[in-house]
This record gives structure tokens, C-alpha cells and sequence, in this order.
């Protein structure tokens, strides 16, 4: 007997308990927390840190593009590569020179099957430091495929010898030939002396050689 009693209080204890735990789910269920819904299409596939990619020709870096962050959103339509800590771009001579530099605060990649895009967003800077010329805007698009930058955006364009401000801006992909399509409040320097040195690439310059001393 002693034991059957034993056996219904922890049985009425049990039933006590079930009934406090579900009286304080019930009571709860309206305060917890309710989780958005989260589409997987547009959570990225891949997150690289301190990317580094070149890209070379016969043995030679042609390019080379390095990131802090990439984010590799391959479920979406079209798939594409964004940069949201920025990116640095630079492209060689076939010598190996430093030829162009470009650098934005954010950027995105698309590539298609015969279409390849890129798009750099946020105080943009093109360097050509062969020819010493920097432009400056705030969005750029990068038309790998055809070889060509092209902006619709507000450009400066500054060199040694003349300074070029207005909308739009169209070029081959290194800054060789850029041309600002709408123009407005530009100058350059039509007289100078001859003996002048107006701009010096530093990024190149190694210094002059130095004669060798026989002992």
C-alpha cells in the first residue's frame, strides 16, 4: 500500500508539472519572437576574404584585381559578384609597367556566356600613369568583353596639361583615349617651357642609373 501511494503523488506530481509547463507555453506563445521568412536565392554561395585574382598572357600579368571582401551570388538571375568593401584593378604593359589603376568603394561583376560586365560604384579614381592623367567619378561601367569604360555620371579629368570636367565619359579600358562627352568649364595649357617637366611617372620611375665604380 505504501508503495501505491508512493506511486500516485509522483503520478499527480507529473500531471501538476505537464499542466504548469503548458499553461506557461500557452501564456508565452503571443511574446515569442516570430523569424522572417528567409529566400535562399539571394543569400550568397561563397564569401572569399583578401581575393586575389591576375590574369597574364604568354607567362606576362596582364591584370591583377584584389578585394577584401567577395560575395559569389550564383542562384540568382543572372548570377553575379559583388565587392561591398571595395576593389583595386590594375592593368600592366606588355613590359610590365603599371599602366592603369582602378579603385571604388564598391563594385559588381556579372559574367554571362560572351558578355563579361563589371560596375564600381563610389568615388571612383582611374590613373593612367603612363600618360599621367586621373579620372574621377562616382560610378563606372567596365565593358570587358568590348574592351571599353564608359560612364553617364559627373567625371573630372586632370592631367599635367589641361583639366576637364562635364557628364558622360567613353574609353578603351586602360584610360588611353578618354573622352568627356559633355564638357563644360575645361581649360588646358597651351603655352609652356619647353625645359619643363610637367609630370613624372613615380609609380614606374626606378631613378637613374648609377655608373658603376671600378676598384
Amino acid at each position: 500500500m505504501i508503495a501505491s501511494g508512493n506511486i500516485m503523488r509522483n503520478f499527480s506530481g507529473m500531471v501538476a508539472a505537464t499542466f504548469v509547463v503548458a499553461t506557461l507555453l500557452f501564456s508565452c506563445k503571443d511574446e515569442l519572437p516570430v523569424a522572417d521568412d528567409v529566400d535562399p536565392t539571394r543569400l550568397p554561395t561563397q564569401i572569399v576574404l583578401e581575393m586575389s585574382v591576375e590574369e597574364t598572357t604568354a607567362g606576362r600579368i596582364k591584370m591583377r584585381v584584389y578585394a577584401p571582401v567577395m560575395e559569389n551570388y550564383s542562384r540568382m538571375t543572372p548570377p553575379y559578384e559583388i565587392f561591398p568593401q571595395g576593389m583595386n584593378v590594375k592593368a600592366f604593359t606588355p613590359e610590365g609597367l603599371t599602366e592603369t589603376e582602378i579603385t571604388a568603394d564598391k563594385a559588381r561583376h556579372i559574367n554571362l556566356p560572351g558578355e563579361e560586365k563589371w560596375e564600381a560604384y563610389g568615388n571612383v579614381v582611374i590613373n593612367n600613369y603612363i600618360k599621367g592623367e586621373t579620372i574621377e567619378t562616382d560610378t563606372i561601367y567596365w565593358d570587358k568583353s568590348q574592351k571599353k569604360i564608359y560612364t553617364h555620371c559627373y567625371v573630372k579629368l586632370k592631367s599635367p596639361t589641361m583639366f576637364m570636367q562635364g557628364y558622360g565619359m567613353e574609353s578603351d579600358e586602360l584610360a588611353r583615349n578618354a573622352i568627356i562627352l559633355k564638357p563644360f568649364d575645361s581649360y588646358s595649357v597651351i603655352q609652356q617651357d619647353s625645359t619643363e617637366v610637367l609630370y613624372i611617372d613615380t609609380v614606374n620611375f626606378v631613378g637613374p642609373l648609377l655608373k658603376t665604380i671600378k676598384l
